[in-house]
């Protein structure tokens, strides 16, 4: 059988990060522009500045200003979506290749490092125009001096509580966090691979939101 060839975008291309819910129709997308695509992964910029769709609840607040207990309680306060602004300097996503996680980097104003950010969530499908992706709650924080701390640990049992996830899907996320935090202590990549040095292209513009996806938001 013939392998197939992935389709891989082009540097300084706009594309669509969507993050999928299963409870809901609620789903979070951020339009970011493609830093590199290739074997080694998918890279994406969010730049500040940029319109983003954001899952809030039924009644518009933000989805934490509920306590912990009820927080994955959709049917009391369903969920819905607010257009907004990505504030702060902006992320540097990286998607290594059919693992699930990815890897955020983020800096101060005036570009001091702050560190990754590794989000445990489902490996990433690809269409023509966009990456999407099912978060799993759980995180991990890796500081400039590799320092790992676990974060939402809490979350994550709330969500199987609340039967967002079975106790066996907790389980594995866990392992999934276990085996990048075990990339982090051998120093592989991306960790390794320098981009806390990178920058952006002052030519880029600030990316737009779908106009047929704005006008779906249930608040702005």
């Amino acid at each position: 059988m013939t392998a197939i060839t992935p389709a891989y975008w082009v540097p300084g291309r706009e594309v669509l990060r969507r993050f999928r819910r299963p409870d809901s129709l609620a789903e979070g997308v951020q339009p970011c522009r493609v830093v590199r695509d290739d074997k080694g992964g998918l890279v994406l910029w969010l730049a500040p500045g940029t319109p983003v769709l954001r899952p809030v609840l039924a009644d518009g607040r933000d989805i934490r200003d509920v306590p912990l207990s009820q927080r994955f309680d959709y049917y009391r306060h369903g969920r819905a979506t607010r257009l907004d602004t990505w504030r702060g300097q902006g992320i540097l996503g990286i998607a290594p290749p059919d693992v699930p996680w990815s890897v955020w980097l983020s800096w101060t104003e005036d570009w001091d490092f702050q560190g990754w950010y590794v989000n445990l969530e489902a490996v990433q499908e690809r269409t023509s125009d966009e990456s999407a992706t099912e978060d799993h709650i759980l995180d991990l924080i890796v500081a400039p001096d590799r320092t790992v701390v676990w974060k939402d640990e809490d979350e994550l049992k709330a969500a199987v509580l609340g039967r967002r996830f079975a106790d066996e899907k907790a389980e594995q996320i866990r392992a999934d966090g276990r085996n990048a935090a075990s990339v982090v202590a051998a120093w592989g990549s991306p960790f390794c691979d320098g981009w806390e040095s990178w920058r952006p292209d002052p030519s880029w513009p600030v990316p737009a939101m779908p106009a047929e996806l704005a006008a779906q938001a249930d608040y702005r």
